[in-house]
């Protein structure tokens, strides 16, 4: 089996065991904590610029199939594991992860002390990183490594939306995908119009359940365009990068804002990276986080309510509180370290979360949300 190597801004390199394409990649280096729900994962285009590591040991013993994936291909530029299972066994299983990564492009590495990786980087924050099965020389890697561009001030967003806007059919992402009887051509249902800034297939698939018929345009869309479509709702989708990149999306989103206002009620939802652009297009400032947020075991506090919702996550930056205005609440808080999870106005329709109330994978405490959008909507 050919050897990958793992090289860390930092100097720290990790020798293990190529699975999957190979080749040469740079990214952010990140640990999501999840047990299973690996190819939701690699598939979520918002781990777009990151080598992903999983810190459960054995990843791949269900293998791959259509219906769980969250786009069209793997985003992520890595994957890391402990240990890539030798047997396959799930009756809806079409490939293998080492098949699935080969076919896709993307390089795998087993064999690597990961809990060794987490420990490091929960200590001294995500890292820009190197994973190569072509060179092999420490210096070099490193050197790579320390080179290359990171995420703070990119706008990767731009390179995973979609390039037109389309109307979301259920079931069209793929021929395995539930059907429901919905029927998108009824007026009585409200238009939502979706800002894909990387959005995963799980996002719309609860907005056609919750009663709505959906039309996906790019995150960069002007507007005077979205308000073109006569939306009821307006939806602020996930998405790779730094927020503060997204200069147009902010500006478009204080127009939509001032709409809703006026308007007496477009009503916007956000999640993610759709929160943190609406959180700035409110004027509040947002930062990078040391290691981020990534699994599907994250505890969030509704303030509202007070209750606890086991959360779905996946951010490396988060909202500043301090800096929301007088008229914007925090409405959720992270139990693990108090960071921001969502925002709501007081007074307009406006609201979005950190974290992934559509799960996929993980847990569904947070489903309510998508109703409660609805609900805006009458």
């Amino acid at each position: 089996m050919d050897i990958a190597k793992l090289a860390l801004e930092d100097g720290t390199v990790y020798t293990g065991r190529a699975f999957g394409a190979r080749g040469e990649v740079d990214g952010e280096v990140v640990f999501n904590t999840s047990m299973t729900g690996y190819q939701e994962i690699l598939t979520d285009p918002s781990y777009h610029g990151q080598i992903v590591a999983m810190t459960y040991p054995q990843i791949g013993n269900y293998g791959v199939n259509a219906q769980d994936a969250e786009s069209g291909k793997p985003w992520v530029r890595g994957f890391v594991i402990r240990e890539l299972s030798p047997v396959v066994s799930n009756f809806r299983a079409t490939d293998s992860l080492d098949g699935y990564l080969a076919k896709a492009n993307v390089i795998g590495v087993e064999g690597i002390d990961t809990r060794a990786l987490v420990r490091l980087t929960r200590e001294r924050g995500a890292m820009k990183g190197i994973l190569s099965t072509t060179d092999l020389d420490d210096a070099s890697l490193v050197a790579k490594a320390k080179a290359s561009p990171g995420l703070v001030g990119r706008d990767l967003a731009r390179e995973v939306m979609p390039k037109k806007s389309t109307s979301w059919e259920p079931g069209f992402e793929t021929p395995f995908a539930p059907k429901t009887d919905f029927d998108t051509t009824k007026t009585k249902h409200p238009h939502v119009v979706a800002l894909d800034f990387g959005m995963k297939w799980n996002i719309p698939r609860y907005l056609v359940e919750s009663g709505c018929r959906v039309t996906v345009v790019p995150g960069s869309t002007p507007a005077s365009t979205i308000l073109d479509h006569e939306p009821d709702g307006i939806f602020l989708s996930n998405g790779p990068g730094d927020p503060s990149a997204l200069v147009e999306p902010v500006a478009a989103l204080r127009t939509l804002i001032k709409s809703a206002a006026e308007s007496k009620g477009i009503p916007i939802f956000g999640i993610c990276l759709g929160h943190q652009l609406l959180a700035q297009a409110f004027g509040a400032k947002t930062f990078k986080l040391k290691f981020g947020h990534r699994g599907a075991n994250h505890p969030v506090r509704n303030e509202r309510s007070g209750k606890v919702e086991i959360t779905t996550q996946n951010h490396g930056f988060a909202v500043d509180p301090n800096t929301l205005p007088a008229d914007v609440v925090a409405s959720h808080v992270n139990l693990n370290d108090n960071t921001n999870e969502g925002l709501r106005h007081k007074t307009l329709p406006v609201f979005s979360v950190q974290y992934h109330p559509e799960s996929s994978a993980g847990p569904h405490d947070s489903q309510y949300l998508f109703g409660e959008f609805r609900g805006m909507m009458g």
